[in-house]
């Protein structure tokens, strides 16, 4: 596979290496994404309209109770190889960071020590009011969903909220800042199972190559290059990702 072997070798002769990852990374192990058709209780609510403030306001129990049967879910599942690969890389480079776009902990499961999410954690709760980050322990879910009261903040009394970013909501501004420094600065950017439409993360590859760096997108759907500096390889992360490691290190 000759574009396999050409990113093998530019990943090879990296340095400061950025790995920027979407959904299609926890797809692979099981986690429905926001485009695939919701199951139970869920099937009759766009996922998108539970995702924002406003939903919350006008019915805290329903959005509370879809993303707490969403934690549910996600205990249940695993880091895939794709996750444990881009763990390893960190012990071949000399520096990588990794930024997301997900909301789960699979990198963290997986051994990646640096990870800068900048759609927030769905592990991390906090006060809807008060920001307060609250420790709070996954609720025993329906597999069909059910509707469920948020906690109360102990500080101020507000509704725990999911630690995520919403529809309408702003990227958090420090998480950005880390994520835009480390991409102007690497010599390489691996973009895994992303689609890019999503902004105002979907730049961050093309800042990459405004500054010098290669990028080399993995993705089960192809990807339209339009740069010199850019690779594309299409197919399941899970797979490529280990064949592009030995294939860049032995």
């Amino acid at each position: 596979m000759a574009d396999l072997d050409r990113a093998a070798a530019c990943l090879a002769q990296a340095s400061r290496v950025v790995v920027f990852t979407g959904a299609g990374v926890s797809a692979e192990s099981g986690i429905a994404t926001f485009r695939d058709a919701q199951t139970g209780l869920w099937a009759r609510f766009d996922p998108q309209r539970l995702a924002t403030p406003e939903a919350f306001l006008a019915d805290p129990e329903l959005v509370w109770g879809w993303y707490e049967w969403r934690r549910a879910r996600l205990a249940q599942v695993s880091p895939n190889p794709a996750h444990q690969a881009i763990a390893e890389l960190a012990g071949q480079v000399a520096q990588l960071q990794v930024v997301t776009q997900n909301v789960d902990d699979l990198h963290e499961r997986a051994g990646s020590r640096s990870v800068i999410h900048l759609h927030g954690s769905i592990q991390q709760p906090r006060c809807f009011d008060c920001a307060r980050p609250m420790a709070i322990p996954v609720a025993e879910v329906m597999e069909n969903g059910q509707r469920l009261a948020p906690p109360r903040c102990p500080l101020c009394n507000g509704l725990a909220r999911p630690g995520v970013v919403w529809f309408g909501e702003s990227v958090p501004q420090q998480a950005w800042e880390a994520a835009w420094k480390a991409v102007s600065t690497c010599d390489l950017l691996l973009s895994v199972g992303t689609s890019g439409a999503v902004y105002p993360a979907a730049g961050l590859p093309r800042r990459a190559l405004e500054q010098g760096a290669r990028v080399i997108h993995v993705n089960p759907e192809p990807v339209s290059i339009h740069a010199p500096g850019e690779l594309a390889l299409t197919g399941k992360a899970g797979q490529l990702l280990p064949r592009l490691l030995a294939a860049a290190f032995g």
